[in-house]
């Protein structure tokens, strides 16, 4: 069943001003060296009619997954840096293409009724029955969650079917170019296959009228007149014929690309490293179809807890869903802009920092000269107009905070927080409320399943009767800093070499963490006589001794 294309919200209007101009042309961060690239394409290959096509591809034989939205971030990033370095006179697009003609090779490890599934090999993914059982098929029902999480984060995009622009006629005077020039194309490929793979390759795979399977089959002649293949089905031998245009007939993957390229006048489109020869031989496909290959460039991949690379149908690595559970849309955003050419993991740890992180460059943005406000992140992410916000308390705190306190009630960090921020309340700060929100769910799943409290050691039992003694004598306005320069006063007296060995002890004994946040704002905010009982309750053995109770 074709599906039917679908857009996002219309992309907003953009306020530039020939300070903001200036710099953009000469800014290093990296979506304007990116929209650069695509400015100098229009030097080269002028366009005087129609948009600037950008482009994103979704291969849909597994659940969506962070990488894909990857794309599509920094996709939406680079198209604004072109905006704003045209200064919105040149009209552009974004198409959100999703290859659901593929045929399904295998049954993904992470979905239900995989024997149902796997009756359907072979057919493209419009195809194949959903397993969820919520939409007419498997691919539609990908293409939704895909579509579903865009929507959540606002972009201006437009989703295109491979489906539906194979049978509705949208890919067919490019599909006949493919078949005039097939020789061509096969000699671009031929030399890139092992022997086998080389005698019975062709570009185009036929949909098997009886079957409805997507064939790799040898293609015995072609007619140009008819737009037509010939081919032995390869269950009955009977030779049979069928039209290259109207989703008779699909292309082999590189082809594919570099017809979708020229078909759609794509200008620019990014890919995973892992992809280079592809975009490479692809490229060259798309100028023997007479178009220039689109600008671009090659990230670096998403890599899960094991530094292995992830993939959609094994399901490792984070999931949409799951970030969104614990951190909000834009610290994924930041974690999409950060060294796009660097590769990176992609677990729930490193949810915490991006959060924090992305708070501090919002906090920054207002204080930037023009110049350093196009290299912060968040104006990429908020396309130019990031929202004002300093937040009094890190991420990283409020997980301490629930962590010591070991309370999920949003009431007692509220509780904690207004004690160091008085004036702070749910309704004043809704961001940092929003962030206990996500604190409470990250401890629950994280930080409080993996606590493992020891006991002091002899050194670190006095040095913590020391700490003690001194956080008495501290004044109840005590600032963080100076009960930080307490903590490493005595870190030093009791003789820990290294220094962090001591703030390491600190953690582990009295949070259960090997790690945690600055010490002294820790102390500060969850207040000086919590913290005495806390180490209290350590120097008396209760800690550990509930962590074996526990185990």
């Amino acid at each position: 069943m074709p599906e039917t294309t679908s857009a996002g919200r219309d992309a907003a209007p953009i306020e530039i001003n020939s300070e903001l101009l200036a710099h953009a042309h000469v800014s290093k961060a990296w979506p304007f060296e990116e929209a650069r690239k695509v400015l100098s394409r229009l030097k080269r290959i002028p366009q005087p009619t129609g948009s600037i096509i950008f482009e994103t591809g979704y291969g849909p034989s597994g659940l969506p997954h962070i990488g894909t939205f990857g794309e599509v971030a920094r996709t939406t990033m680079v198209r604004h840096a072109f905006r704003v370095l045209t200064e919105d006179k040149i009209p552009t697009r974004l198409i959100c293409f999703s290859d659901d003609m593929d045929g399904l090779r295998k049954v993904p490890d992470n979905i239900p009724n995989k024997e149902m599934v796997a009756a359907h090999l072979e057919k493209p993914l419009t195809q194949v029955p959903d397993p969820f059982n919520e939409y007419p098929s498997f691919g539609q029902h990908n293409n939704a969650r895909l579509r579903n999480f865009l929507d959540t984060f606002g972009f201006s995009y437009e989703f295109l079917s491979a489906t539906e622009c194979y049978t509705s006629g949208r890919f067919d005077a490019t599909l006949l170019r493919v078949l005039e020039h097939y020789e061509e194309i096969r000699d671009v490929i031929l030399p890139t296959l092992g022997p086998e793979r080389r005698a019975t390759y062709s570009p185009f795979l036929p949909i098997s009228p009886a079957t409805g399977k997507v064939l790799q089959v040898p293609i015995i002649d072609r007619d140009l007149a008819a737009g037509s293949i010939l081919y032995k089905d390869p269950d009955t031998g009977k030779l049979t014929q069928v039209s290259v245009t109207g989703g008779h007939c699909k292309l082999q993957w590189k082809a594919d690309w570099a017809m979708r390229w020229a078909a759609l006048g794509v200008d620019y489109e990014m890919a995973g490293k892992d992809l280079i020869d592809s975009v490479r031989l692809s490229g060259r496909i798309c100028r023997i179809l007479g178009r220039q290959q689109p600008e671009g460039f090659n990230y670096e991949l998403f890599l899960d807890e094991n530094g292995e690379k992830i993939s959609k149908s094994r399901g490792n690595g984070l999931t949409i869903e799951e970030w969104l559970s614990y951190a909000s849309p834009e610290s994924l955003s930041l974690y999409m802009y950060q060294s796009p050419k660097k590769a990176k993991r992609l677990y729930f740890d490193v949810i915490p920092r991006a959060v924090d992180e992305y708070a501090g460059h919002l906090a920054a943005f207002p204080k930037e000269d023009q110049a350093a406000k196009l290299t912060n992140p968040v104006w990429h992410i908020h396309e130019g107009s990031p929202p004002e916000a300093d937040l009094p308390i890190s991420f990283a705190l409020l997980l301490n905070l629930a962590s010591a306190s070991n309370s999920e009630d949003r009431s007692v960090l509220w509780g904690f927080i207004q004690r160091y921020a008085p004036r702070a309340t749910p309704e004043t700060e809704p961001l940092l409320d929003e962030l206990v929100g996500y604190a409470i769910r990250y401890f629950h799943d994280f930080v409080k399943p993996s606590k493992q409290y020891r006991a002091p050691t002899d050194q670190e039992r006095a040095a913590l009767a020391d700490l003690d003694q001194r956080l008495i004598a501290l004044p109840d306005d005590v600032l963080a800093e100076e009960i930080q320069n307490e903590v490493y006063a005595v870190g030093k007296e009791h003789g820990f070499e290294p220094l962090r060995d001591w703030f390491q002890a600190l953690y582990q004994v009295l949070l259960g963490q090997s790690q945690g946040p600055r010490f002294g704002s820790f102390v500060q905010l969850y207040g000086i006589d919590n913290t005495r009982s806390l180490i209290a309750r350590a120097l008396s053995g209760e800690l550990a001794a509930a962590q074996v109770a526990n185990n």
